[in-house]
């Protein structure tokens, strides 16, 4: 076999082992990692998972581990008739027809199956299984389970193929008396204005219609569209009752009813078209909001208790963004408060390349409601210079920016294919407490994304890469290399490796109880390794494994002792597999502080 696919099959396998290890520890199946037992025929619910991973994000199938039994390899009896069988179903059982790498693999003495799904184009989703028909054989992943699609979700995806045009349908009935005539001039100067080239020389009939204020109706007669009346009509929720925003606030963070029997302690319905939508909705989140008092340079300062920049971004997103589609028009848009969080809710998931990994990444936008959202650039808030689009493709980035800036918890996205919500947490994260909290570790040198980090682990959050990149702004290496360094410090714990990495604050990186030492004293490493090392000369993981350290903490460690000068390398990098370390003598004279 050539050198290269001797290589491949080796990464591999690697893969294979570094999967199985993390279902072990994580106990369980995970969103992208589905387990069959399966020894000698394929199971029926195999059809869901493939159909699941298709239409989420992709994912990997194994075939011959037991998940009853900590996913013990079980193997599969005749692995080559079990691949053509899965190869088989795959082609011709499923629509559209799926390809995946399928490959045998030897592991723990048994034949193991694995195949990679991968996840579909937006274009050509859902995929199915034919012989239960688009509704009944369509699932996404959720969690660690497939769930069988909505005739609603199958929509969504249908209409995701191409560009929705449901903001242009034409409105039976309706004309240009029903738009705000202050509005509507004020939005043709702003085309003539500033896209001359479109609108400067066409006369005032020709470019309502190129802007799609008037379209043809099927009866060949013009109406305002969809779009038109939202962006730019006196009342909209006269032909669509629930294009609106409802806001509740609930009393407690359950959203019980109060001990006293209160049920809300504010219920109101937001109507009009989006620029009033959005001022009304901030009022009333406003009026719902307390103010903190921030001391600052210029002294005492009160601010709102979420940032306007937020919740203006998540609001207008919310109603531009949201599913136009003729089954959808019974849902609104839902606000709701509570104690500790404030959830905004809008119909219809996210719309073609964006997914909730790459949402905040510059460069990524999609538009559902492509002429809509084109209007609204043009379109100015009630009382502003600032239209209600004026960042096309920003709105999520400067939400996350305004809270960063603002030291709290980044927002938590939820896509549902069906809904889209967006959830801010009430609390700041960099508060007094947490400040001091942090200096105890008695650490130098955190970044300030890796001290938003350590308050959110605080607060019993866990962390992967996607979510540091969310919460800090950073850079997926940036992430790596500074969640490794918490790691070396001891302060947080990883459980599984590579994309299935998690992370969780370490019991050193909970506050020391009053009158103990700090932390940071009682985990000085050195006097660990220098006895390890004794007079011999070990590599990083022969010093790893005679320790009980991780590879992060001695390898954080093996580098302060050589900037100190207590050890020495032997070899040409501290990078290479065939490094070694030893003594030097300035090393068997170290003595340690005493801690306290």
């Amino acid at each position: 076999m050539p050198s290269a696919l001797l290589r491949e099959y080796k990464v591999l396998d690697e893969e294979l082992s570094e999967i199985v290890a993390n279902l072990r520890v994580l106990g369980g199946d995970i969103s992208d990692v589905e387990v069959k037992q399966s020894q000698r025929e394929l199971p029926k619910t195999i059809r869901e998972t493939l159909s699941a991973f298709a239409n989420t994000h992709g994912g990997v199938l194994i075939l011959g581990l037991s998940e009853s039994t900590t996913f013990s390899a079980t193997g599969v009896r005749d692995a080559s008739k079990l691949s053509n069988d899965l190869a088989s179903l795959c082609s011709t059982d499923m629509e559209p027809a799926l390809r995946p790498l399928i490959r045998v693999h030897d592991f723990e003495g048994v034949k193991i199956i694995v195949a990679e799904v991968p996840e579909l184009d937006p274009a050509q989703r859902p995929c199915f299984y034919k012989g239960a028909g688009m509704t009944k054989g369509s699932f996404v992943r959720v969690g660690d389970g497939d769930r069988r699609l909505s005739s609603y979700e199958v929509q969504i995806m249908l209409s995701s193929r191409g560009q929705p045009r449901e903001d242009e349908q034409a409105i039976s009935g309706t004309g240009l008396q029903l738009l705000d005539p202050i509005a509507l001039e004020s939005f043709i100067a702003r085309l003539r204005t500033n896209r001359p080239h479109a609108f400067a020389d066409l006369d005032r009939d020709h470019l309502l219609r190129r802007a799609r204020i008037l379209v043809a109706g099927h009866d060949g007669t013009e109406n305002l569209s969809l779009a038109a009346l939202l962006a730019l009509g006196s009342y909209p929720q006269e032909y669509f009752p629930q294009l609106m925003i409802s806001f509740v606030h609930y009393p407690s963070v359950t959203g019980q009813p109060s001990a006293t029997g209160t049920r809300f302690l504010d219920n109101l319905t937001v109507e009009g078209p989006i620029p009033i939508m959005v001022r009304d909705a901030l009022a009333v989140i406003r009026r719902n909001m307390s103010r903190r008092a921030v001391i600052g340079g210029a002294g005492r300062e009160d601010v709102w208790e979420y940032p306007e920049t937020a919740l203006r971004e998540a609001v207008v997103n919310a109603l531009v963004h949201r599913d136009l589609s003729s089954a959808a028009r019974g849902t609104q848009i839902q606000i709701e408060m509570y104690p500790d969080r404030l959830t905004i809710r809008s119909p219809g998931g996210l719309f073609g390349p964006v997914t909730i990994d790459n949402l905040t990444d510059e460069g990524i936008s999609s538009a559902r409601n492509a002429t809509l959202m084109r209007m609204l650039e043009d379109v100015p808030l009630p009382g502003e210079t600032r239209t209600v689009c004026e960042n096309r493709g920003s709105g999520i980035r400067a939400m996350v920016s305004a809270l960063r800036a603002a030291g709290m918890s980044p927002p938590q996205f939820d896509d549902r294919v069906s809904s889209f919500t967006v959830t801010i947490p009430n609390h700041a994260l960099l508060n007094e407490e947490v400040v001091r909290w942090i200096e105890s570790l008695g650490e130098e040198g955190f970044s300030g994304s890796q001290c938003i980090a350590l308050a959110m682990l605080r607060n019993r959050e866990i962390l992967d890469n996607r979510s540091y990149r969310s919460a800090t702004g950073v850079d997926s290496r940036v992430a790596t290399a500074e969640l490794g360094d918490l790691v070396a410090r001891e302060l947080v714990t990883q459980t599984g490796s590579r994309r299935w990495a998690q992370y969780e604050l370490s019991q050193r990186g909970h506050r020391p109880p009053s009158g103990e030492a700090p932390a940071s004293t009682r985990s000085d490493r050195r006097p660990q390794l220098l006895d390890a090392l004794g007079d011999e000369t070990l590599s990083r993981a022969e010093l790893a494994r005679s320790t009980g350290l991780t590879d992060q903490t001695v390898r954080r460690w093996l580098s302060i002792m050589r900037d100190e000068g207590t050890v020495e390398l032997i070899g040409s990098s501290p990078r290479s597999s065939t490094a070694r370390y030893r003594r030097t003598r300035q090393g068997s004279l170290f003595s340690p502080a005493e801690p306290g």
